[in-house]
């Protein structure tokens, strides 16, 4: 009697165990995709190699950055064209006003003088949480190379997502035509060994474009702006492949949406959510990973 009673217990036990792994939260799995966006721009200073080790230690599961060009063809980490002036001191030690900034541009500059302006020091006004320490716009080359060796000693893997920072008027001008810009980045990528790893998005269509066509076989993703009311077909029409990954504002997300997209075998992962009531919200809706400036938010979810 007393086996028969233990083995009930035991049973029941089991089958407890069984069902709370059922149902399990999405953000629990492996699949969900937990992206730092900037690396960790609401802890430290965005696009920075400081922003993504620190990424890797709050437990993301892509590391986002943004990519620009310089004058000697570098590809540099960085979010704005110019040098911002919200985080920018110049190698004399002074801050530059928006129009002095707005004359920084990094496309005709070489690495080596992009190199000696820090992007970490001044407080950025719109995120006060952010640590303040030296640091420069690395290389898209160097920050693989130290996120890599960093994931490694914490018996690590991450993925990387890169957008390409382009626009059709800025050609020549801002930076180098679309497909020079193209072939700069994924020979970056195939050169260090992530290509199965990495994620290439953009809002600019033709980036993307020229991926399918030339480099088959890379992770692309589609970034929507909130203001685009466009319905899913004619951005896909646009487009003129299904990517992997759609990427919206999360203004834009809706579950007839989620449903549109894996009907469509693409990933949902919007941007940019920064308070954990929204995380909630978006992983109610179902999608398959969040971008954030506060990774260190996911651990609540």
């Amino acid at each position: 009697m007393k086996k028969n009673i233990l083995a009930t217990i035991l049973s029941i036990a089991l089958l407890a165990c069984s069902t709370t792994k059922q149902n399990t939260s999405s953000v629990e799995k492996n699949s969900f995709d937990k992206q730092g966006h900037r690396g960790c721009r609401g802890l430290m200073p965005e696009n920075t190699i400081a922003a993504m080790l620190k990424a890797i230690d709050l437990g993301v599961t892509t590391l986002e950055m943004d990519v620009v060009i310089s004058k000697d063809r570098k590809v540099v980490v960085s979010h704005d064209v110019y040098f911002n002036e919200n985080i920018t001191t110049t190698p004399s030690g002074k801050f530059l006003t928006k129009a002095e900034a707005a004359q920084h541009l990094l496309y005709t500059m070489p690495y080596d003088s992009i190199q000696k302006y820090d992007v970490g020091l001044k407080p950025h006004p719109d995120f006060p949480k952010q640590q303040k320490l030296p640091a420069y716009k690395p290389l898209l080359s160097d920050l693989i190379d130290a996120a890599e060796a960093y994931a490694k000693q914490k018996g690590r893997t991450v993925t990387y997502n890169i957008e390409i920072k382009s626009k059709p008027e800025n050609d020549g001008k801002k930076h180098p035509a679309i497909e020079e810009f193209v072939d700069l980045v994924i020979n970056v990528i195939k050169e260090k060994g992530i290509h199965s790893r990495a994620t290439v998005q953009s809002f600019d269509p033709r980036g993307l474009q020229l991926i399918h066509q030339k480099y088959p076989g890379t992770i692309t993703s589609l970034l929507i702006e909130g203001f685009d009311k466009r319905s899913l077909d004619e951005q896909l029409l646009q487009l003129g492949f299904t990517p992997a990954v759609y990427s919206p504002h999360f203004s834009l997300v809706t579950p007839e949406l989620v449903k549109q997209c894996h009907g469509k075998n693409m990933k949902v992962i919007p941007w940019t959510i920064n308070s954990i009531d929204e995380m909630k919200k978006q992983v109610a809706l179902v999608v398959d990973g969040i971008i954030s400036d506060y990774p260190d938010l996911f651990s609540q979810l």
